[in-house]
């Protein structure tokens, strides 16, 4: 349903209708809120995508302190503790209340919700939903309850170009739909739209996720935080097709092992093993690919006939491919997954700009820190959609009519700069190529052009790569392996950004003359 503009009334806008979107428009309820979505609902979401389950300290020797612990070690120092506790004591009671929403968690034979093992978790504590089919399962379930429930109205094919602000403070959404240009008055907007895989041309999100989020909220003044934490997920399937099919960490979890052409395990003496954080194992697979050698997971031994039953999706999309993992080892290569940084937030989900609250994987909540700990995405959007809810609730709803321009924006396509970026900001960076990327998405991210908003985000992700020179968690830096002792969370705007960035070109025009 499309209403009339003349309708919203300075209505909560939540941008984006993945699992954080959908979530944070139910606990809203009984308050009225539009949800905008780009694509029809589930057709371009990573939520539909999520292999993996949801962590939450369920089992009998498991407890939050375990999961607390295990997320600051994967944090690798960058986490905010107190966050981390205050969602990992939320989670067994989020785990509930999506089974009341009717969540089909997978069970054992005594009833009991069946609990999985992923890298780096010190228990067996993700559930899933019809094996590794669980994002697609729980947005299922959300968009049914969602599209009953009166309070939320779905604007499907609506897309956010711009968020306006009137004195530092968010006053409406510039919108297109059909062509049109919409304002959309409002004072509240909750960004839910993502992460920023799109950007690279190796990976497993949808390929328009660029950090569309991320752009809307610089151009806003929006704060953001630790950009430079991108998650590469260390095996997806490795065939032609894009985005890549994940072969999930659950997958390790029930002991497969990574092999190389030779079939020698190369991580065999490595701490943790195929169960290592995803930076180790990422970086691991891209050293053994660069020197030429191909990489497969072996599930051979430990599932064998058994992997259709446990991992029907991963083993459709390898027989797609003409490979059958009961009898065959799988090919795999490391994809961009998952970013740590985003819209800089405080413990209610709110930004730095008035009115502008982040939720979801466009949101840096100080939860995973540097790198983060597999499954802890979904449990971080089920806990925080409540709180973001409640501060989105409990703000004055006044509104007025925003100037619009006139101007028909042009659709973002990232296409262009692809591998770019993936040079750059790859598993394993250095200040040389980081400063060439800057050079070159500088006057590409302040053009006209369909990769002007994509440009700006990887600008960003760029900028905030050079200021950190050390190597922590995901972010590798070549020319700085060593850890800073000293290093904290980094903090970015557009306008420091950009400064940053003109700087740069200054020095390397001075030093061509």
């Amino acid at each position: 349903m499309t209403p009339d503009i003349h309708d919203i009334r300075g209505a909560p806008i939540i941008i984006g209708a993945g699992f954080a979107g959908l979530m944070t428009a139910l606990y809203l309820a009984p308050h009225p809120v539009i949800l905008i979505s780009r694509t029809p609902l589930g057709t371009e979401a990573s939520s539909t995508l999520a292999q993996g389950g949801l962590a939450a300290s369920l089992g009998e020797d498991d407890s939050p302190e375990l999961h607390l612990a295990d997320t600051l070690a994967a944090g690798d120092g960058l986490c905010d503790a107190a966050i981390v506790r205050r969602v990992v004591e939320a989670l067994p009671s989020a785990v509930n209340h999506l089974i009341g929403l009717g969540a089909p968690f997978d069970r054992a034979l005594d009833g009991k919700l069946r609990l999985g093992l992923e890298a780096a978790h010190s228990r067996r504590r993700i559930v899933h939903a019809a094996g590794d089919a669980t994002g697609r399962e729980l947005f299922r379930v959300l968009l049914a309850v969602a599209r009953r429930t009166r309070s939320i109205t779905i604007m499907e094919g609506m897309t956010a170009h711009r968020l306006m602000v009137a004195e530092g403070s968010i006053v409406g959404v510039q919108a297109v739909l059909h062509k049109g240009v919409f304002a959309l008055p409002t004072r509240r907007v909750v960004l839910a739209t993502g992460g920023i895989g799109g950007l690279f041309s190796d990976t497993t999100n949808p390929l328009a996720s660029f950090g569309h989020g991320l752009a809307l909220a610089a151009c806003a003044g929006a704060e953001l935080a630790d950009l430079e934490f991108v998650q590469f997920h260390p095996t997806a399937l490795d065939t032609a097709r894009r985005p890549m099919a994940l072969v999930s960490e659950a997958v390790r979890g029930e002991g497969a092992v990574l092999v190389d052409e030779y079939g020698d395990r190369f991580l065999a003496e490595t701490p943790g093993a195929e169960l290592a954080a995803r930076d180790v194992v990422a970086r691991a697979i891209s050293d053994q690919l660069a020197a030429g050698r191909g990489v497969y997971l072996d599930a051979r031994q430990c599932l064998g006939a058994k992997f259709a039953k446990r991992f029907p999706a991963i083993d459709a999309a390898c027989k797609q491919a003409g490979i059958d993992p009961a009898v065959e080892p799988i090919p795999v290569r490391p994809a961009a997954h998952y970013h740590m940084g985003g819209v800089a937030v405080d413990a209610e989900g709110r930004s730095s700009v008035s009115g502008l609250w982040a939720c979801g994987e466009v949101a840096c909540t100080g939860l995973h820190g540097a790198n983060r700990l597999a499954s802890n995405s979904l449990a971080e959007a089920v806990a925080t959609a409540a709180w973001v809810a409640a501060s989105v609730a409990g703000t004055c709803a006044g509104w007025q009519w925003p100037r619009l321009p006139a101007i028909v924006p042009l659709r973002p396509d990232p296409s262009s700069i692809r591998q770019a970026v993936s040079n750059a900001l790859g598993i394993v960076r250095n200040g040389k190529a980081l400063r060439d990327a800057v050079a070159k998405l500088l006057p590409i991210a302040v053009g006209e052009t369909t990769a002007a908003d994509p440009a700006l985000v990887a600008l960003l992700i760029a900028i905030a790569a050079l200021r950190r020179e050390e190597s922590r968690g995901s972010h590798y830096r070549s020319d700085f392996p060593g850890r800073d002792a000293a290093a904290l969370p980094s903090r970015l705007t557009l306008c420091t950004a950009f400064e940053y960035a003109v700087a740069l070109s200054w020095q390397a025009s001075e030093r061509s003359c």
